[in-house]
């Protein structure tokens, strides 16, 4: 994939999260010198084009967790890499694992997770984010409710 159709996949995948704010309100953990931006959408908000580019299967039964690190310095913030892990689990203890994929667009860099999901459905999404391998994991943990689009 170009640069210039990366940047546009990100671009609209950013649109999206902008346009779509009240229903995906970004959330933010910070950790020492590290801010982990974190929300989850239904994945048919991503457009086919774009989702088959980024390597996203949409489903009016899949969601999506975005996960992104900033390392602040000052009033300076850089995007690093991290390793994420995830788990989605529903009320009733059935659990997923959420593998991620990164994509690096130089200043940005962020991880996509795809979860299943019913109609009217709450999610408990249980997250690791280390983005220093001589450091733990950070723990984010947060629970959403999911529509079948």
């Amino acid at each position: 994939m170009n640069r210039i159709t990366t940047w546009i996949s990100a671009a609209l995948i950013a649109a999206v999260s902008l346009l779509s704010q009240p229903l995906l309100a970004e959330q933010l953990v910070a950790h020492g010198e590290y801010e982990i931006h974190y929300n989850a959408f239904n994945s048919t908000f991503i457009q086919p084009d774009v989702a088959q580019k980024v390597g996203i299967s949409r489903s009016k039964r899949k969601a999506l967790v975005n996960v992104s690190v900033l390392k602040v310095n000052g009033d300076q913030k850089t995007a690093v890499s991290a390793v994420v892990t995830g788990k989605a689990t529903n009320l009733i203890q059935q659990s997923q694992e959420i593998r991620f994929n990164k994509v690096d667009e130089g200043d940005a860099i962020y991880y996509l997770g795809e979860f299943g999901f019913t109609d009217d459905q709450v999610i408990r999404l249980a997250l690791e984010v280390q983005p220093d391998p001589n450091q733990p994991a950070f723990n984010v943990a947060f629970e959403q409710k999911f529509y079948e689009e």
